[in-house]
C-alpha cells in the first residue's frame, strides 16, 4: 500500500511560480513510476509529467519547458515545479504512484497508476 498526499496548491497570476509537493508514506521502496496529472471540472484527467524509478522524466507538451518534475528519495517526496504558469493550466491536480514494473507507466493512461493523492487546486489568474 502507498499513500499519497498532495500539498502547495494556491492561487498565482498568470507568469508566476508554483511547486507541488506529494509526500510518499507506506511501502515507499515498492514504487516503481509516478506522476502527475490534472484535471477540471467536467474534464477528462490529463498526464502532466511522470518519473520512473531511474530519475527518466516524460511530460506533456502543453507543459514542456516550463514544468519539472522531480523526487526527493530521502524524504519521500514528489515535486511538479510549476514556472510561467498560464491561465490554462488551472485545474485540481494529483500525484500518483504504481508499483507494478509490467505496466508502460505512461502518463497518458492515467489508469495505469494504481494510488492516488486527494489532490491539490492551482488556481492561475489572467
Amino acid at each position: 500500500q502507498v499513500n499519497l498526499a498532495e500539498s502547495g496548491g494556491g492561487s498565482v497570476q498568470a507568469g508566476g511560480s508554483l511547486r507541488l509537493s506529494c509526500s510518499i508514506s507506506g511501502n515507499t521502496a515498492s514504487v516503481y513510476c509516478m506522476g502527475w496529472f490534472r484535471q477540471g471540472p467536467g474534464k477528462i484527467r490529463e498526464g502532466v509529467a511522470g518519473i520512473l524509478s531511474d530519475g527518466t522524466s516524460d511530460y506533456a507538451d502543453s507543459v514542456k519547458g516550463r514544468f519539472t518534475i522531480s523526487k526527493d528519495n530521502i524524504d519521500n517526496i514528489l515535486y511538479l515545479q510549476m514556472d510561467r504558469l498560464k491561465p490554462e493550466d488551472a485545474n485540481m491536480y494529483y500525484c500518483a504512484a504504481e508499483t507494478s514494473t509490467i505496466g508502460g507507466c505512461n502518463i497518458n493512461y492515467p489508469l495505469e497508476y494504481t494510488f492516488w493523492g486527494q489532490g491539490t487546486q492551482v488556481t492561475v489568474s489572467s
